[in-house]
């Protein structure tokens, strides 16, 4: 009897804790660096999004303690999308296929790196976003913090490739959008 017990026991606690790292590998936006993000995608082809952000940034910091926690958000990023985060200030030097980003200047506080420059078109606000294609090629940025509610369609509109429709219209798209779009994903 005690060893049916135990056994039982072991057997549930076994089921708990690999119900509990699923649920936390669902729980979490997978982030990845930007040369992984090129690899994933000749294996897996994803459009790509970026989030360019500072450390120094308040926004950057609401939008990833509210926004990048939202379940929907999660959904839609993890299954759609190659997500990288790309500290616009940071020091390392990034290749892609032939071409080298560098901080030009990575001992002064506060300043940009190339690859940060070129994704948000010289146009740096913090934080931005940034959608690219599966080819890499640039789909949209779009500057300033996002609330889940708001970027749930915007994440909808690209991964659905409704901006490629002839008659691509998002504030039409928007009237029509629901949240049970997200459910059904």
């Amino acid at each position: 009897m005690k060893r049916i017990f135990l056994t039982i026991l072991i057997s549930n606690f076994t089921f708990i804790v690999f119900s509990q790292e699923n649920n936390e590998e669902k729980d979490k936006i997978e982030w990845i660096a930007f040369e992984e993000a090129i690899e994933a995608n000749s294996k897996e082809q994803k459009k790509f999004f970026i989030d360019v952000y500072t450390d120094w940034c308040g926004w950057c910091k609401r939008m990833d303690a509210t926004t990048f926690k939202d379940e929907k958000i999660i959904k839609l990023l993890n299954e759609n999308y190659h997500t990288v985060k790309l500290d616009a200030e940071m020091k390392d030097t990034v290749r892609l296929g032939n071409d080298t980003f560098v901080n030009e200047k990575p001992n002064q506080k506060r300043h940009p790196h190339q690859l940060a420059i070129a994704l948000l078109n010289g146009k740096l606000s913090y934080p931005s976003v940034v959608f690219l294609d599966e080819k890499g090629n640039m789909i949209q940025p779009l500057a300033g913090y996002q609330k889940a509610e708001n970027l749930a369609p915007i994440l909808n509109f690209f991964a659905d490739n409704e901006h490629l429709k002839e008659d691509a219209n998002f504030e039409e798209y928007l009237k029509n959008y629901s949240n049970e779009k997200i459910k059904k994903n």
